[in-house]
């Protein structure tokens, strides 16, 4: 099977790369930038030529996009994200679909469906409510590649990942590996909420799944590694994989919100403190799929990755 897939260079891409040349798939790598073994296409946009990458192309994996900024200083920031996210998505499926590809696997996010899930997991049935405007661009990316889909035959697959973590990570989770190896104390030990990561081996492995198997085909799917966490037992297993004693205070969470606010922080605070909890007995149902990997082996080996890149580091 040859499947292109864009961000090749990314965090994720750069995993699922390795995986499907581990399934004996021919892997097209996109990038924006010239280098060796990929097709470069510039910035990805609404005229983006993806002429020279597609054919022979029968699966798109589609990664690249704007993600979320934590402090962005763009003076329209969904207009920022429609360009990117929406405009560039919606291009290439039109031309892969002019070119022959077949399935088209868009890799969303959660934040489709806000930002804090409250009492009840998400799930895909639930009414998309995303919060940002990085969540609204990623939920018009779908209504548009759906009416392109009925239009032209081209099959196509979403995945909304939560937080993904795994070697070489970076943004949120590596901020959370600093604290954690820092050994400083951290007034996170009131806090009681529950989310559901995702590590980049469990989230690869179903991209793989979804490539090929008949039923995914129309679907939209949540993952994660199956398993409810709070934000203290994170650290704790984050702490321990590092040889390193938690240390944690208890500080009420609305001090906390209030300190956010002042601080210009109140995004990260919410990571932090709030539930983001998915249900993803569809995907496992439907597929029968299973993570194939536990929460402390993601863990393990993003902790063993992190330690021995600031040895070699010096």
């Amino acid at each position: 099977m040859k499947v292109l897939v864009t961000g090749a260079n990314g965090f994720i891409g750069t995993h699922l790369c390795r995986a499907l040349e581990s399934s004996a798939a021919e892997v097209v790598r996109v990038v924006r930038k010239p280098q060796p073994g990929a097709v470069a296409v510039g910035s990805i946009n609404g005229a983006t030529d993806w002429a020279a990458a597609l054919p022979g192309v029968e699966a798109i994996v589609h990664l690249a996009g704007r993600v979320h900024i934590v402090k962005d200083t763009s003076l329209d920031p969904l207009v920022e994200f429609r360009k990117t996210n929406v405009d560039s998505t919606l291009n290439l499926a039109r031309q892969a679909a002019q070119a022959g590809v077949k399935r088209f696997v868009f890799i969303s996010s959660i934040a489709v469906h806000g930002l804090t899930s409250n009492c009840q997991p998400f799930s895909p049935q639930d009414v998309p409510h995303p919060h940002d405007p990085y969540g609204l661009s990623k939920l018009e990316a779908e209504k548009g590649l759906k009416e392109i889909s009925a239009e032209t035959g081209l099959l196509l697959v979403i995945i909304r990942p939560p937080l993904v973590y795994g070697p070489r990570v970076h943004a949120n989770f590596l901020r959370l590996m600093k604290l954690a190896a820092s050994g400083l104390p951290l007034p996170l030990g009131a806090v009681r909420n529950q989310r559901n990561p995702v590590f980049v081996g469990n989230l690869c492995d179903l991209i793989l799944k979804c490539l090929t198997h008949p039923a995914a085909v129309g679907q939209t799917f949540l993952v994660s590694d199956d398993r409810d966490i709070s934000t203290p037992q994170l650290l704790r297993l984050l702490t321990n994989a590092m040889n390193k004693k938690t240390r944690l205070f208890p500080i009420p969470r609305i001090v906390m919100r209030l300190a956010g606010r002042l601080t210009g922080h109140s995004g990260e605070i919410a990571r932090l403190c709030d539930s983001l909890q998915v249900d993803i007995s569809h995907t496992k149902e439907l597929l029968d799929w299973t993570p194939p990997y536990t929460l402390e082996e993601g863990i393990q080996a993003t902790v063993r990755d992190y330690l021995s890149a600031r040895i070699n580091r010096g």
